[in-house]
């Protein structure tokens, strides 16, 4: 099995904690957060309306729309609050031994991409 393909996106330290940075990966656009010292990395791109969330701000580990309030958590991609119901993509992050923060947008998206906030289904 091949090692996952990582890209390099910039060095760590021009993300300071409690920040975030937008890139393009291939063909992605993808929204690197430095929640407290440990990097995540999401699609950039609201689930509700495909708003940019890199233009959102960023509390503890949680990135704001600022469209309409939606939320989305760091760590995973799922949404935390409405009008978004659908998880955004995450993508594995890691800082390299160069210090560099390197993405991999290469992966399927894990966990359920849509959640019914009642809890009755999962899709």
């Amino acid at each position: 099995m091949s090692e996952p393909e990582f890209i390099a996106v910039c060095k760590a330290d021009e993300i300071a904690p409690g920040q975030t940075g937008d890139f393009e990966v291939g063909e992605h656009s993808v929204l690197v957060a430095n929640c407290d010292g440990t990097y995540y990395a999401i699609e950039d791109r609201c689930t509700h309306d495909d708003g940019p969330l890199a233009q959102g701000r960023l509390r503890r580990c949680e990135i704001e729309c600022p469209r309409h309030g939606a939320k989305f958590d760091m760590r995973t991609g799922k949404a935390t609050a409405l009008p978004a119901f659908n998880a955004v993509s995450s993508f594995p992050c890691r800082v390299n031994p160069e210090g560099f923060v390197e993405v991999n947008v290469n992966v399927e998206p894990a966990g359920p991409r849509f959640e019914d906030p009642r809890g009755t289904f999962k899709y």
